[in-house]
């Protein structure tokens, strides 16, 4: 059974200035007469702006890499793989008790009689009902564990993109396959190196 990460969106909002349009049906305004303006300054001078605007900047990360790659990540995958392996071994146990009783009843099967292979079959049945639920109650407390674990993971993944994003100065902290489009105004980076040993940090202090 494969180890699926989930896609996990550590979300920023950036509060930006909206623009305000004049309608078309607006009511007609009175012209405007401006004060004469003492030019002291190059011409060239006024046609550049007073002041270019910041770019914002947007870290994005690889959450397959962070999971993988992370000590917290490759924990877990640990875990989970070591509860797999465990409760696989205790279905595999159960199928062999399973298939032993059934060679067994097949083998004296032609010698009984019908009350016998009645009696038999029901409990064959029984066996294998009994494994069957078993086996459902296995796969559900590994799903339990690994939605519990990957949570907290999450968890610990989105604090310390917090905590980063904003001792880094970025608006925000994106999963990168969500980043569909990045405009001129805006300056990307790559930060899944940084926020691994970050989360690694995190760990190493505890």
């Amino acid at each position: 059974m494969s180890i699926h990460y989930k896609s996990i969106l550590v979300a920023c909002f950036i509060a930006l200035p909206s623009f305000v349009f004049a309608a078309d049906n607006a009511v007609e305004a009175k012209p405007v007469v401006l004060p004469p303006v003492t030019v002291s300054a190059p011409v060239e001078a006024l046609a550049t702006p007073a002041a270019t605007a910041q770019n914002v900047r947007i870290g994005y990360v690889d959450i397959v890499r962070i999971g993988s790659e992370s000590e917290r990540g490759k924990a877990l995958k640990g875990l989970l793989t070591t509860k797999k392996d465990a409760l696989q071994g205790k279905i595999d146990v159960k199928k062999k008790q399973i298939e032993k009783l059934k060679t067994s009843i097949e083998a004296k099967i032609a010698t009984m009689t019908p009350p016998q292979r009645e009696a038999k079959s029901k409990e064959f049945q029984k066996k294998l009902e009994e494994f069957q639920k078993f086996a459902r109650a296995s796969e559900e407390e590994f799903y339990l564990l690994q939605e519990k674990e990957t949570k907290a993971l999450y968890e610990v993944i989105e604090q310390t993109a917090v905590a980063y994003g904003k001792a880094s100065g970025f608006a925000a902290i994106v999963v990168k396959k969500e980043l569909l489009y990045v405009g001129a105004s805006v300056d990307a980076k790559d930060v899944t190196d940084d926020l691994i040993r970050a989360l690694n940090l995190v760990d190493q202090k505890k």
